[in-house]
């Protein structure tokens, strides 16, 4: 049966390729799962237009990460939190609390998977902070001020 397959499916192939594979595998757990569907003519032109759109839309949120990027390299975030005389932290600043921290300064909504830290800051100082987005990676400079 010759099938699109609407996800990436491991032994069988990637997104928007055109397969032929078993009825059975096809009817039982393909199409069910929503993982492929009948490759009709006009399924097949359908898919070739979302393919298109896809692969734009992936170029321009390329450019977008690439410029937000950009933009967030050029800036310093600061954030003040509740430490010690010895510059500790009473707790950790994770990802989510920088990504809140970016969105109000400079008004960037950035997903906390995409901020890089090892392990969360516990001391006050400045950082270089990595950032992974759309293929496009970056640095930007984080600093961390204290108060009792």
């Amino acid at each position: 049966m010759k099938i699109i397959l609407l996800k990436d499916v491991k032994g069988v192939g990637k997104k928007y390729d055109i397969k032929m594979v078993g009825d059975g595998y096809a009817m039982n757990s393909l199409i069910p799962r929503g993982f492929a569907e009948t490759a009709t003519p006009a399924a097949i032109k359908r898919m070739e237009i979302t393919k298109s759109t896809d692969t734009t839309m992936r170029a321009v949120d390329a450019e977008l990460a690439k410029n937000n990027i950009e933009q967030l390299g050029a800036q310093t975030i600061e954030m003040t939190e509740k430490a010690n005389e010895k510059g500790h932290l009473f707790a950790g600043v994770h990802t989510e609390e920088i990504a809140k921290a970016i969105k109000k300064q400079i008004h960037l909504d950035i997903d906390p998977e995409w901020i890089k830290l090892e392990k969360p800051i516990k001391t006050t100082g400045e950082y270089e902070i990595n950032v992974e987005w759309h293929g496009q990676s970056g640095v930007f400079k984080l600093s961390i001020l204290g108060t009792e």
